[in-house]
């Protein structure tokens, strides 16, 4: 989905100043392939999207990006086929708009990833991810039904995994930029304060947002895409058991 930094959005829903986080303290057992590979992936996918001109981008956007009309046609039964919903749910999850957009999303999972990959394991870490996109998408289309703007981006899936990551380790320290007034600094802050108030932060914008419009028909960040991933990974990591070998490096 549109992606938002900490605290950033591509419109004036929220003007709060961003809380961009730099690295986390969290210790991890395994290296985390799966995260390196989204990342490459994510990349490899946007290095495609730029080598093609505007017209072909756009098509590409429209034809693999997350359409919320979409799922209302396949449900009254007003498209041919469901995998013109469902394909582009996941599809949609490895495109980026922007290198802005690209950057944000991959740094946050690059901080965050690797952590609740460690806790799961990799197999499970895929499943995962790729449910918490799944929800994300299903929340945005929800609040969204009649839209015909393509929503892509990796920020609903990585919410669910900041959602893990704030049940898990609560804690835990998040080196994080703050800006004051006129000038930044940078802090170590609980995790439970960085992500939560994120999460605050895409609630409250995409309130604000249902409030002045009833379908989205501009671009813009797909807050409540965020808000059910994000919910969606507190949910499932209390469903997927931590993995036995982390549980006996843990021991030592």
């Amino acid at each position: 989905m549109d992606w938002c930094p900490l605290g950033v959005n591509s419109g004036a829903e929220a003007s709060s100043p961003p809380m961009i986080p730099i690295r986390d303290d969290t210790p991890r057992y395994s290296t985390p392939y799966v995260t390196y590979f989204l990342i490459v992936l994510n990349v490899l996918v946007f290095l495609f999207e730029i080598s093609l001109d505007p017209r072909s981008r756009n098509l590409l956007m429209f034809e693999f990006g997350f359409i919320p009309a979409r799922v209302g046609q396949v449900w009254g039964g007003g498209a041919p086929g469901a995998e013109l919903a469902v394909l582009p749910i996941f599809t949609s999850m490895f495109l980026h708009g922007s290198w802005l957009h690209l950057i944000g999303n991959m740094w946050v999972l690059w901080i965050f990833g690797d952590n609740i990959e460690d806790y799961v394991g990799h197999f499970k870490y895929i499943v995962f991810y790729l449910v918490g996109g799944l929800a994300a998408a299903l929340t945005h289309a929800l609040l969204n039904w009649g839209s015909r703007i393509p929503s892509v981006g990796a920020s609903g899936a990585i919410a669910a995994v900041m959602g893990a990551y704030l049940i898990l380790y609560p804690r835990a320290r998040v080196l994080t930029i703050v800006p004051l007034i006129v000038f930044f600094t940078f802090w170590w802050l609980p995790s439970w304060i960085v992500l939560g108030y994120w999460f605050v932060l895409q609630f409250l914008s995409g309130a604000a947002t249902a409030v002045a419009t009833t379908s989205q028909t501009t671009g813009g960040v797909a807050f409540w895409a965020h808000v059910g991933g994000f919910v969606a990974g507190i949910v499932m990591i209390k469903v997927f058991p931590a993995r036995p070998r982390r549980l006996r490096y843990s021991a030592y």
